[in-house]
């Protein structure tokens, strides 16, 4: 097979990499592709031979000491001939030395542990019915100035992220809402549309209570629709949560790290951005 692989387009990632995804039945949201392209415009990639697309996979740095990989997608009809090996060769070499984090599904883990990726955490995706009542006591995050939320932001993920969190806050469909204590940040929350229901990442909070009231006020801006978190089990209190909700486990990946691992406030993590990104 006469392979290569290259840097995906934009177009590319809005109408291979997140249809793929949905395929897989990963649930994206309709318009990912455009905010997960602009973290990082070098970082996704496409497998073709004779100019037929597949494969992709995505290695979003964010600054110079953190990498992202996602997006990792076989066609079925091809997978055994090497194709993954490749594109992993070129999601690793545009990483450097980063140190580098994904969510793998369970059937890929032993291949990651192969190419020195370490188990750090399982997070399992939990659904529940939208709707009900808003417990009050959050506010807009667009009425908070931007750079209070980027600085909590960056305290409870591995990097700073200002061009993909501009673009998350701002995504078609989106609700975001934060928490306020003393004048300071005290949690925030996102709910955007996807394929099936809304997806509700990141979820942070200085503690459960504050991270039920937002969940509760998004969750209640989706009446008749299923509403999922992806919860980290490195937070006891993120699993207590969805199970004081009532939520139920859909789905479940492992976090795991190579180079290292980062350091972010994982105890008031109660649910992370995406599966794809970090």
């Amino acid at each position: 097979m006469d392979l290569t692989v290259r840097p995906m387009s934009l177009d590319e990632v809005q109408t291979l990499a997140v249809p793929w995804a949905a395929a897989e039945g990963w649930n994206p949201g309709p318009n990912d592709g455009a905010v997960f392209f602009a973290a990082d415009p070098q970082g996704f990639f496409v497998a073709e031979a004779g100019g037929e697309p597949l494969g992709c996979i995505s290695a979003v740095n964010y600054g110079d000491a953190y990498c992202f990989l996602g997006f990792f997608l076989v066609r079925p009809e091809v997978r055994g001939q090497g194709i993954g090996m490749a594109m992993s060769q070129a999601a690793l070499a545009h990483a450097g030395e980063r140190i580098m984090g994904l969510d793998g599904v369970v059937a890929q883990q032993d291949n990651y542990r192969s190419a020195g990726f370490e188990l750090a955490f399982k997070s399992v995706r939990y659904a529940r019915p939208g709707g009900g009542e808003d417990p009050g006591g959050t506010v807009d995050l667009a009425a908070l100035p931007l750079d209070l939320m980027l600085a909590y932001d960056t305290a409870h993920f591995p990097a700073p992220r200002p061009e993909f969190l501009r673009g998350w806050l701002a995504m078609p469909g989106a609700t975001a809402l934060g928490v306020m204590q003393g004048g300071e940040l005290a949690g925030y929350g996102v709910m955007r549309p996807c394929q099936e229901g809304f997806k509700i990442g990141p979820l942070f909070a200085a503690g459960p209570r504050e991270a039920r009231a937002l969940y509760l006020a998004l969750a209640a801006r989706a009446p008749g629709a299923t509403v999922y978190l992806d919860a980290p089990h490195n937070n006891p209190a993120a699993v207590e949560l969805a199970r004081e909700l009532g939520m139920e486990p859909v789905f479940e990946t492992a976090r795991m790290y190579k180079n290292g691992e980062p350091q972010w406030l994982a105890h008031e993590v109660f649910g992370i951005t995406t599966f794809e990104l970090g």
